[in-house]
């Protein structure tokens, strides 16, 4: 066996090892076997989608009510919000599974300025420790951000540099950082999204897949495929795409099953790669009646065999 051979072998297994062992049981693991991957898959709904006219209590409580059992949450940097929030999980016995960082579009990583990039790692900072505090596993984060000031080669080498200033602390919390496709018009495909987030040679820098952001350049069950155990966690989404005019498509966000994507395909490629984690739905917000009818258009599409 080849040095390089020695070396691939050696991470191959102190990854699967990391992620079987050290990250949290949430965390899809590299050794997680495919078998009945979709009955494990939890309903998860984001904390926006939640009637803001409530309190937190009743919110994460409603949660439970309609069908999820999980939910995603957003960075907070009052504490005592952060503690309410903590409490309302915990009452009503519904999870905050993952953290959206909400500082990655205003303050990329990929930006020149520098200024800009240490609010964004702060940002992060800020989101892996919130996410320790409510038990959540995984922080979202948009890696970088193509834009007229930023060239698609600087973003990739920036936010990279930048991204494995937070990794000891990601380790060290045991938080995963997980990149989403978005629309950023960065990794826009599946062989780039994989060789990006390999590079980092982590247990603790993963994929966060959506199905639905995808829908304008590919198909969501190649990604799923093409990623495999790189996603530690799936967004729910759909969207009507027309390819004419100008820009060469119009987009519509839709109602789960109202749009392109071909749902079946994605349920079955999840099967095939062993995806264990939450999905967590990503829509319009909305009344108890109609977040009922998304939870089980999620039991209908996705987790029904």
């Amino acid at each position: 066996m080849s040095k390089d051979s020695t070396r691939r072998e050696f991470l191959r297994i102190s990854i699967a090892t990391a992620c079987a062992g050290a990250m949290p049981s949430g965390v899809v693991s590299l050794a997680s076997p495919p078998a009945a991957a979709q009955a494990k898959i939890k309903k998860a709904v984001l904390i926006s989608m939640l009637p803001e006219q409530m309190s937190y209590a009743d919110r994460f409580k409603l949660a439970r009510e309609v069908g999820f059992e999980a939910v995603e949450a957003m960075t907070v940097k009052d504490q005592r919000v952060a503690e309410e929030i903590k409490k309302a999980s915990e009452d009503a016995n519904v999870p905050i599974h993952s953290v959206m960082n909400l500082d990655h579009w205003e303050s990329p990583l990929s930006s020149s300025d520098p200024a800009v990039v240490e609010k964004g790692l702060e940002g992060m900072r800020t989101s892996l420790h919130k996410a320790k505090f409510w038990g959540a596993e995984v922080v979202l984060l948009v890696p970088g951000v193509v834009n007229p000031q930023t060239s698609y080669h600087d973003a990739y080498t920036r936010s990279q540099e930048h991204i494995r200033q937070l990794i000891p602390l990601a380790a060290e919390l045991k938080v995963v950082i997980a990149f989403e496709d978005v629309g950023n018009k960065f990794l826009l495909s599946p062989l780039e999204f994989a060789r990006y987030v390999d590079e980092f040679q982590s247990p603790w820098v993963k994929a966060y897949f959506d199905v639905g952001n995808v829908v304008f350049y590919g198909y969501p069950q190649d990604w799923i495929r093409t990623l495999g155990k790189r996603i530690c966690r799936v967004h729910l989404k759909d969207f009507k795409v027309k390819l004419s005019g100008s820009p060469p498509f119009i987009a519509q966000r839709v109602n789960l099953g109202d749009g392109d994507v071909n749902w079946p395909e994605v349920r079955k490629a999840l099967a095939e790669v062993g995806y264990t984690g939450p999905a967590t739905v990503e829509l319009r917000g909305g009344d108890e009646a109609y977040l009922r009818d998304v939870a089980q258009r999620v039991d209908r599409l996705l987790l029904s065999a």
